[in-house]
């Protein structure tokens, strides 16, 4: 079907009541471990800047205004939907992790060519009490309104096309991130709080989940129809750190989420976090484990149904998602085609939703995720003949 541009026209439509029928549930259908036709394929972030329609709205448009504006959040989703047609099976909505940070209290701004900058961040656990979800009155829909605005608008332009994902960070991700005051190499000041300032640690973590949690389930009644966690910084603590301070709030997340909206698939991507395979599939309720591209399918695939079977949980099913090392996007079409069938038939004929190890690069040429995405069909197709 065509997806016309929305750039250029104020429609919108914000009923959550009656959405259009859903045409392509290959995402849905494998991520809940059905048998399927071939692996639904999707990218992270696969709206954003290698896309040169994405870049031309970003000319005259700040990030975080796309990301508020329902209208341009819309337009952005729908953009790699447009261009790839038929070869995605979902899209996500555009917006940020760090929504979260910023419906919290806190100033949150996107530099061109550094990224993500906190003007003031928690240098103290004293710096708590500058955040605002405590605060009588704080209302997690009001302040990610806009979000729900996105996602409800999306579904309706959407027309059934593919389903639509919605998402947040982690809370030990957002946390480092409100505390570093941005990107780091070293995580020294979180990790100061996380072994000096512990209790105040546990606090903050827990308050963020709370958020978090809010915000999915506010999702879902919008209209997301799968959602995932990215923990995108799991990699930067040890096996006993992880345990203590992601596992249990990405636990607790889901959770929670599951207890209101029990058939939504959920995914959490831990980014680095190969030693928690484990532990996320017997320890969480997560439907889908998205790995990165350091993790072998075939061992990450032994390890989690040993581990299922180990803890007498055999009839529960964890579906992977990835894992492309995005890096082979910049290769020939001949390298990505061999390395995207090689990927296919290590992770095998069931329980697979390929996408990269992460995220798309602003210097990825658009016609090579194409290679990427048809390789995937064709590949995983000849998988299950």
């Amino acid at each position: 079907m065509a997806l016309h541009s929305t750039s250029s026209t104020s429609n919108t439509n914000f009923d959550t009541e009656s959405f259009p029928a859903l045409k392509n549930d290959l995402y849905l259908r494998t991520a809940r471990g059905e048998s399927t036709e071939r692996a639904p394929v999707w990218c992270m972030r696969q709206a954003g800047r290698y896309l040169p329609e994405f870049r031309a709205i970003r000319v005259e448009n700040e990030f975080f205004k796309v990301c508020r504006s329902p209208e341009l959040a819309t337009e952005v989703t729908v953009q790699p939907l447009r261009r790839y047609k038929d070869l995605l099976d979902a899209a996500i909505i555009f917006s940020d992790i760090l929504v979260i940070p910023q419906a919290m209290g806190m100033d949150v701004q996107m530099v061109p060519g550094k990224g993500p900058h906190f003007p003031d961040p928690l240098r103290s656990p004293e710096d708590m009490a500058r955040l605002t979800d405590k605060q009588d009155g704080f209302s997690v829909d009001k302040e990610l309104g806009y979000v729900y605005k996105a996602i409800t608008n999306t579904r309706h332009v959407l027309a059934g096309q593919v389903p639509l994902l919605g998402f947040v960070g982690a809370p030990w991700t957002l946390m480092a991130y409100m505390i570093e005051g941005g990107g780091s190499k070293t995580f020294s000041l979180a990790k100061t709080w996380l072994f000096k300032h512990t209790k105040e640690s546990h606090e903050l973590l827990a308050r963020i989940a709370d958020v978090a949690t809010e915000f999915l389930v506010g999702q879902v009644r919008a209209g997301a129809q799968a959602l995932q966690v990215f923990e995108s910084w799991a990699g930067e603590l040890g096996p006993q750190d992880f345990a203590e301070f992601s596992l249990p709030y990405l636990a607790r997340i889901a959770s929670r989420v599951k207890s209101v909206y029990p058939d939504v698939p959920m995914t959490v991507f831990a980014k680095g976090a190969h030693y928690s395979l484990e532990q996320l599939a017997t320890e969480t309720l997560y439907d889908v484990i998205s790995l990165d591209w350091t993790i072998d399918p075939v061992s990450a695939r032994r390890r989690i149904d040993d581990a299922l079977a180990a803890k007498g949980l055999s009839d529960r099913t964890v579906v992977l998602q990835g894992n492309l090392d995005p890096t082979i996007l910049f290769g020939s079409e001949e390298t990505i085609r061999s390395r995207t069938k090689a990927m296919c038939q290590a992770f095998g004929a069931k329980g697979h939703i390929a996408n990269l190890g992460h995220g798309m690069m602003p210097s990825h040429d658009p016609e090579l995720l194409r290679v990427f995405l048809e390789s995937v069909h064709e590949s995983s197709k000849a998988l299950r003949k």
